[in-house]
């Protein structure tokens, strides 16, 4: 890791000489200050070292994995200011890539991010997604659609109904997609690979305990 040394009247004018010399933005440097009081003024001695690229530790990672799969594409890293990072994937042996069910997919995206977050703790780490060809966005509005329909069907007929199994990623979607429904809850169900959702109804108050609620009002 690159580090400097630096010595200021102020802290803000080391911080500044820190992002200049090391040519990076204040987020991606860990400073140590000491502070060094004179007889009639104080200066500051600042230790700055360049914090790893997380996100570029996992496209370089990424791009290792396909290399060694023998498998010719481009790759796009996408970051966000929430910490979340996309690595899309284009090449013309998608469906090697995706694997049945994209199951080839789902390991090459969590290896990845073991790579990207391995030295961070966790308020530090960093949200990792790989997509292929599209995959995931179609996969996406595929579970949106089902959980919408599925979430009808359970609140009409006040019959729970069980989801295929998901991964956490495929879980989440679903979950926050019903999260503001009156009529219906979902949880999550089982463990490992046959963890699955179930979309379960609400109860309903019968017309006589509406009534004795707004006599008892």
């Amino acid at each position: 890791m690159k580090r400097i040394y630096i010595e200021a009247k102020t802290l803000e004018e080391a911080y500044e000489q820190a992002e200049i010399e090391l040519k990076a933005t204040r987020d991606q440097i860990d400073f140590k200050v000491e502070e060094e009081k004179k007889l009639f003024s104080k200066s500051y001695k600042v230790t700055a070292t360049l914090l790893p690229n997380y996100p570029m530790k996992g496209l370089e990672y990424l791009k290792k994995i396909l290399e060694s799969l023998g498998i010719k594409a481009i790759v796009e890293m996408r970051k966000k200011q929430n910490k979340e990072i996309r690595y899309v994937i284009t090449s013309e042996e998608n469906p090697i890539l995706i694997g049945k069910g994209g199951k080839t997919l789902e390991a090459i995206q969590t290896l990845v991010r073991c790579v990207v977050n391995n030295d961070l703790d966790e308020a530090s780490q960093y949200q990792v997604a790989v997509d292929c060809g599209g995959y995931k966005e179609n996969r996406l509005k595929h579970l949106e659609i089902l959980a919408t329909k599925t979430a009808k069907d359970v609140a009409q007929s006040q019959v729970e109904a069980r989801l295929e199994p998901m991964n956490s990623f495929e879980r989440r979607i679903v979950h926050a997609k019903l999260a503001e429904w009156r009529d219906v809850y979902t949880e999550s169900e089982g463990e490992g690979k046959d963890r699955h959702i179930v979309i379960k109804p609400r109860k309903r108050k019968t017309k006589i305990q509406d009534q004795e609620t707004v006599e008892e009002i």
